[in-house]
């Protein structure tokens, strides 16, 4: 198992001085507006302290993927430059959270807006499976998107598509909010490919209450040995992600 965190590339010196293995970075970060300044990111996250083996963030906000005003030109034109920059800083993983860019409109067919989902899966694994990328789906809590708030949704969902690149990521955060089963994370085990966490208000893990031990054990119970993000809001970076090491170092090792 491999510890990470989502953050800037900015703080990837940090990062790798409190012990964490990678940084997970954001995918928006890699298509500005401007294509003339992806040479200078690209600097960056070349020169990067850590390896970046994941990103997040997959869409931006206004690309909108489900409801009536979808430009599937636009969209199919910024997946195939962003999935092949993920692959060119050599991140494998990319988490399909973007709450915005999937939720239905107000009064939009469920059936149409899944329809709307499962086709851009499927396109997106077009471009996902040759650059070896796994796209894992990242259930939200209501709050963030009105479609796909469980674990067992989202590995549905990867059913449905039945792509090898189409994988399920499961949030300890999402999942305290939904008040999701933790048990939920072994009968998704064949589907579990990355793992983000938090603590009680989103902040730091070990800060707060969510219940970490069962959360590590059905871990455990589903054999997972894949990546563990903290994807949370700090009080204190430079402290608290030295803390955090340890603390889920004391947790899981």
């Amino acid at each position: 198992m491999r510890f990470g965190c989502c953050t800037d590339i900015n703080h990837s010196a940090i990062v790798k001085e409190a012990g964490f293995d990678f940084l997970e970075c954001t995918v928006v970060s890699l298509v500005p507006d401007n294509d003339g300044d992806y040479e200078k990111i690209l600097n960056r996250y070349e020169q990067s302290s850590l390896p970046v083996d994941a990103c997040n963030i997959f869409l931006p906000g206004n690309l909108k993927i489900v409801g009536n005003e979808i430009n599937h030109g636009a969209v199919e034109s910024y997946v195939e430059k962003a999935l092949s920059r993920v692959k060119q800083i050599g991140a494998r993983t990319v988490v399909f959270g973007s709450g915005r860019s999937r939720s239905m409109p107000e009064s939009f067919s469920r059936e149409k807006g899944e329809e709307q989902i499962l086709m851009f899966l499927d396109m997106v694994a077009d471009y996902a499976d040759p650059l070896g990328i796994t796209i894992v789906i990242e259930p939200l809590n209501r709050k963030e998107s009105n479609m796909i708030n469980s674990v067992p949704e989202a590995v549905e969902f990867a059913k449905k598509v039945n792509r090898d690149s189409i994988q399920v990521l499961a949030d300890f955060y999402h999942m305290d909010e939904e008040k999701e089963p933790i048990e939920h994370l072994v009968t998704a085990k064949d589907h579990l490919k990355h793992i983000h966490v938090a603590d009680t208000n989103r902040f730091a893990p070990g800060t707060g209450k969510y219940p970490y031990e069962t959360f590590v054990h059905c871990l455990k119970q589903a054999n997972y040995d894949g990546l563990v993000s903290i994807e949370c809001n700090w009080k204190d970076f430079e402290t608290e992600i030295i803390q955090t090491r340890h603390f889920l170092q004391k947790l899981f090792e």
